[in-house]
């Protein structure tokens, strides 16, 4: 919401300076997000006049201009490019050391075409007052030299952007901020009321409505006889100031409505209506040239105005083109009228409009304004644009029901640790419009039309404070107890949390892509089902919820190579939805390697780099479950993984066969043709809530990371084994002859070829012995290295390679 300090002022008396106004807006509730003062960023420009512009001795399209800047010194040499720069000219001058907001850049002296130029004279788009930058600005002849451009233009007034939470309907509109303001011994609020118009003659168009959950009140009025021609300078001064552009006088009426009082309107050329109004709902396949002049489809969950000859405007949203007003308009209907917050929120988002009139009618307008804002906009049209209007036309509900809330004084204490007598209380709600009765306890207080949001006690109380000042309620800690606290964070956030220290610390980047992706991908993935593709996508590529992060993460990396920055390694810990519902999400941790993104050195460097392998996604997954708390003694690697990882050159991390825990390898090339990414590319996968949570109970086991007084025992062991024997079978064979014993079992070489059979293959493994009573003999060690043959042997036929 933009308002000018102007404008505001014509609703609040006040002398408080700008920075005190702004600091009260965000203490009680309406945030300032913006001050745009044009008299601070404008002030060095000045008029000035060209008293020559020849022809530039080294460039064909500059000229050298000779500039009378007004401030009764010698004329300034300034080297301009403007085609419309010439003799005589009255123009907008920048001295060196300018700032000029439409360029970014600070104005220095400088040297062009080897010709000094000490200055600069601007266009509008550099000034950043329009977008023309066709040449520089040309002022009437009477414009005095040497003046601030500023103050000249009368555009020093500074707008102010604030903030709105979506129940503060009422702050939609300049009146609804100076109340708040007022209320908060900002100044005084300017209310003068607004008298009816008599009307001169019934008015010929009638209006029905079908449906008044849709629309539950309707006002119209014709005015005969308008001249449309441009609004006056005021009324453009107030729109151009928040970045409108002043269209007519009768448009302009209503964005001046729109934002002067928070009540939409809508005129619609009254030649151009055929027969009466009826507000329906759309039918399927009807279509509307909207005054944006975009079509619009239509069905029948949409609710628009329509006459004889179809739909004329979207209900609240946006007017047609075949019934706007232009400089022709002569008879003009206006319209005033209450629509379902609801219903307008569900059309804007479908026809994808964010037009000011829904902003305002999706957070509910005043009821009770309806006709009275219909009222002013006549008047305003007799003022500006003349002509006769009729009787007004009322169909449906023009007051909400009435809202008495029964309001204990001891609330504010209760809810906000302050005390507030009720004069104070009484001042503050008055001042916002509530009516407040009764002087005990317990006072009746009456919610203001404009206040749709105030429901019960609490919200009267939020109302008190917000002007009291949210500064004053005091620094109260909870009573935290004797007992000792309970954990905050869920297992399922821990995790969360250490799987991406644990990325982080590999030297992976985090990334956040789209909860959503395309039919296509989410097929490749293992979802695409109906239930989980969205109603209404914000883009045909982004129509069904993700089954895995690994399509957002691959078309990260992809678009990174596009760029020229091929060596990416990035990880995202996010939400999958690999059931048949929504509500079947579960947290992964997933991530892609490219290039020379290896684990084992980064990037391009003298020795060569390092490519990236499914070694490197092995150990990412693998670092993920280690700090997620998996138990890794358990976990079982089987080649192999879903079909969009290469067949041969990936695995799966399971606990037994019926909980797999994640994934890792090299991406299918059909899989990266299908997400339209160069490989090789490395990826994995890891499903957080499918890691079983850690044994709460008390147990004696001694830390892993107890250090022991005395030396490991490391031994060596090759076995000839067959071909389809797993290495992973050799090392759970060794690592079960004495698991208190043996800390760690590698394997560090496979041998095929020369000297083995060619159905055999040679598997090496390192035994690492730690002793924790007393120092190993080396009968003791022996007879650990025979179990080990001896068990490996029983469980996969291997012997021991001499």
């Amino acid at each position: 919401m933009k308002f000018s300090l102007s404008w505001l002022k014509q609703h609040l008396d006040t002398d408080e300076p700008l920075d005190t106004l702004a600091d009260k807006l965000t203490m009680i509730g309406l945030e300032v997000e913006n001050i745009e003062d044009k008299a601070k960023a404008l002030a060095p420009f000045s008029i000035a006049r060209v008293i020559s512009a020849e022809q530039h001795p080294n460039a064909d399209r500059l000229r050298v201009c000779m500039v009378d800047t007004g401030d009764g010194g010698a004329p300034v040499q300034v080297v301009c490019g403007a085609p419309n720069a010439r003799a005589g000219l009255i123009s907008v001058f920048s001295p060196p050391g300018t700032y000029i907001p439409g360029k970014d850049i600070t104005l220095g002296i400088g040297t062009i075409r080897g010709v000094e130029s000490r200055g600069m004279l601007c266009s509008a788009a550099e000034l950043q007052l329009s977008e023309d930058h066709d040449g520089i600005m040309e002022l009437p002849a009477d414009a005095p030299l040497g003046k601030r451009y500023v103050e000249w233009a009368n555009i020093g007034d500074p707008v102010i952007e604030i903030n709105l939470t979506p129940n503060r309907a009422d702050a939609t509109g300049v009146h609804g901020i100076a109340r708040d303001l007022s209320a908060a011994d900002m100044g005084k609020l300017k209310d003068p009321g607004i008298r009816p118009v008599k009307g001169e003659f019934p008015c010929p168009v009638q209006v029905k409505i079908e449906d008044q959950t849709l629309c539950p009140g309707f006002a119209l009025r014709l005015v005969r006889g308008v001249k449309n021609g441009l609004s006056p300078a005021w009324l453009q001064q107030r729109l151009t100031s928040i970045g409108l552009r002043p269209i007519n006088g009768l448009v302009d009426i209503t964005n001046f409505m729109t934002f002067d009082r928070g009540r939409p309107l809508h005129v619609f050329d009254a030649a151009k209506v055929k027969g009466n109004l009826t507000v329906r709902r759309a039918k399927d396949g009807e279509t509307l040239l909207a005054l944006d002049s975009k079509i619009y489809g239509l069905d029948s969950s949409i609710c628009v105005i329509a006459d004889e000859q179809g739909v004329e405007s979207l209900a609240g949203i946006m007017g047609g083109e075949a019934s706007g007003c232009s400089e022709t308009t002569t008879d003009v209907l206006i319209e005033s009228a209450l629509w379902s917050e609801i219903n307008i929120a569900q059309t804007g988002r479908k026809l994808g409009i964010n037009s000011d009139a829904r902003y305002r009618f999706e957070r509910g307008v005043d009821p009770a304004f309806m006709v009275p804002g219909l009222e002013m906009a006549t008047q305003m049209v007799l003022d500006l644009c003349g002509g006769t209007p009729s009787e007004t036309v009322i169909v449906g509900k023009q007051f909400a029901d009435d809202k008495v809330i029964d309001f204990p004084l001891s609330e504010v204490k209760r809810l906000a640790g302050i005390d507030v007598p009720l004069v104070e209380i009484r001042r503050i709600l008055t001042h916002l419009g509530f009516t407040v009765a009764g002087s005990g306890a317990v006072v009746k207080v009456a919610a203001p039309s404009w206040r749709g949001d105030v429901e019960g006690k609490a919200d009267i109380v939020e109302e008190i404070v917000r002007i009291v000042g949210v500064d004053r309620v005091p620094m109260t800690p909870f009573d935290r107890g004797a007992d000792a606290r309970k954990p905050v964070l869920t297992p399922i956030q821990l995790r969360t949390r250490r799987a991406k220290r644990a990325l982080a610390a590999r030297g992976m980047t985090e990334a956040v892509t789209w909860s959503f992706i395309s039919k296509t991908h989410a097929d490749l993935f293992g979802g695409g089902k109906a239930e989980l593709k969205l109603a209404n996508p914000i883009a045909s590529e982004l129509s069904d919820m993700r089954p895995s992060l690994l399509p957002g993460l691959v078309a990260a990396a992809q678009l990174n190579a596009d760029r020229g920055q091929g060596d990416v390694a990035m990880f995202e810990v996010g939400q999958v939805f690999a059931g048949d519902r929504p509500q079947d999400q579960m947290m992964a941790a997933s991530g892609v390697r490219r290039a020379l993104a290896s684990s084992r050195g980064t990037g391009r460097h003298w020795s060569g780099g390092a490519s990236t392998d499914a070694f490197d996604a092995k150990a990412d997954a693998l670092a993920v479950l280690a700090a997620a708390g998996a138990p890794m003694q358990a976990l079982q690697i089987v080649a192999g993984g879903p079909g969009w990882l290469h067949p041969g050159r990936s695995g799966t991390i399971q606990i037994g066969p019926q909980n797999s825990l994640g994934w890792f390898g090299e991406l299918h090339p059909r899989a990266l043709e299908i997400l339209k990414a160069e490989g090789p590319l490395m990826a994995f996968e890891v499903i957080l809530d499918r890691v079983p949570d850690a044994k709460a109970k008390a147990t004696r086991a001694k830390p892993l990371l107890e250090l022991s007084a005395f030396q490991p025992v490391s031994r060596d062991f090759a076995f000839i084994v067959d071909r389809a024997v797993k290495a992973i079978d050799i090392v759970r064979a060794a690592q079960g002859v004495d698991k208190k014993l043996i800390t760690g079992v590698t394997v560090f070489d496979v041998y095929e070829g020369k000297g083995i059979d060619p159905d055999k293959k040679s598997i090496a493994i390192a035994v690492t012995l730690q002793p924790r009573e007393k120092t190993l003999t080396d009968q003791e060690i022996d007879a650990v290295a025979a179990k080990i043959v001896a068990e490996v042997t029983k469980k996969t036929g291997g012997t021991l390679r001499g």
